[in-house]
């Protein structure tokens, strides 16, 4: 058991060397953080989703924008928009699962605001939708997916391609960068 707990850890590890020799990744990363300190700065708002893993990955990351990350600081408007059962369920009955984020960007999303958009293989449907209301709304889209980047490649504005085909690996990798971006992002916005 040892052996596969440790051959785990050291695929973790592989994944985030890769990571910092991807210029691929990194200028992105860098970008996103800028766009959203834009964002911000401009009284805009940041909107998350995912489905399954990643939709708990949208939820972490929209509370370590609106409560704090490293300093005691003011909060900042992120919102996930899996976390409304009612909203989820009556979207989904009425219309189709496929539309329960983009409706949501259709009512809560405007000009300027950033669209976060996670999926492991970059092929939801919801998350494609929503990416589709993105552009008919001038909401700025970052997608965070894995290597192969699915059908988010070229549905983006800014696109993070994690160097793997693991689910694990790649959901791993996403809170790790997404933490590097909340870093960046209240140390430009807070700085003393």
């Amino acid at each position: 058991m040892e052996k596969y707990i440790r051959s785990h850890i050291i695929s973790h590890i592989e994944t985030a060397e890769k990571l910092l020799s991807d210029r691929s990744v990194l200028d992105p990363v860098e970008k996103a953080a800028t766009s959203i300190i834009k964002a911000f700065s401009s009284h805009s708002k940041l909107l998350l989703a995912g489905n399954g893993g990643s939709a708990a990955d949208s939820q972490h990351i929209a509370a370590e924008f609106v409560n704090r990350f490293y300093i005691d600081r003011e909060g900042l408007p992120a919102l996930a928009l899996t976390t409304d059962t009612s909203i989820l369920t009556a979207v989904g009955n009425d219309y189709s699962f496929d539309r329960v984020f983009s409706r949501q960007l259709a009512s809560l999303g405007k000009e300027g605001d950033i669209f976060w958009a996670l999926s492991t293989s970059g092929n939801s449907v919801n998350i494609l939708e929503a990416l589709a209301e993105c552009r008919k709304k001038g909401i700025i889209s970052l997608g965070f997916t894995g290597a192969r980047g699915g059908r988010m490649e070229g549905s983006c504005d800014i696109l993070i391609k994690v160097p793997s085909d693991e689910t694990p690996r790649i959901q791993e990798m996403h809170i790790l960068l997404a933490h590097v971006i909340c870093a960046i992002v209240e140390k430009e916005l807070f700085k003393k």
